[in-house]
């Protein structure tokens, strides 16, 4: 019971729990958002007031295409959402956030000829000087 406990009270699992009642109320607003706003306005478009009340009939079974193109936007509109407002901001400041580290300089100056070498380089190549390592 011990280890069950423990597992609960961790934190990502309390993070997970509330990021599911938090992503399903969301959902309830985005699909309310679709259903009320924004469908009629494409149906508006389109001739007909609302995608729900679009179906055919093959065999006496009823198809409803028009709830499917609801929830299609609906879950067009959520994953736009989620990119655009979570995942982009998220990646931004993850990449801000992490520092490069300095790069050690592998070439130096010849104090003869003032040409590039290596840091390691007891001779120059170029004017074939000593250099003190």
């Amino acid at each position: 019971m011990k280890g069950f406990k423990q597992f609960l009270l961790r934190g990502n699992v309390v993070d997970l729990a509330v990021a599911v009642v938090v992503g399903a109320a969301f959902g309830s607003v985005v699909t309310a958002f679709v259903k009320d706003l924004l469908t009629p306005l494409i149906a508006a478009i389109g001739g007909k007031p609302d995608f729900s009340g679009l179906y055919f009939t093959i065999n006496n079974s009823k198809f409803l295409f028009g709830d499917f193109v609801n929830a299609v936007v609906s879950f067009v509109i959520i994953a736009a959402v989620i990119y655009y407002l979570v995942v982009l901001p998220m990646n931004l400041l993850i990449s801000r956030s992490k520092k490069e580290p300095p790069v050690e300089p592998t070439m130096r100056k010849c104090p003869e000829c003032l040409s590039e070498i290596p840091i390691g380089a007891r001779r120059c190549a170029f004017c074939t000087a000593q250099v003190a390592s």
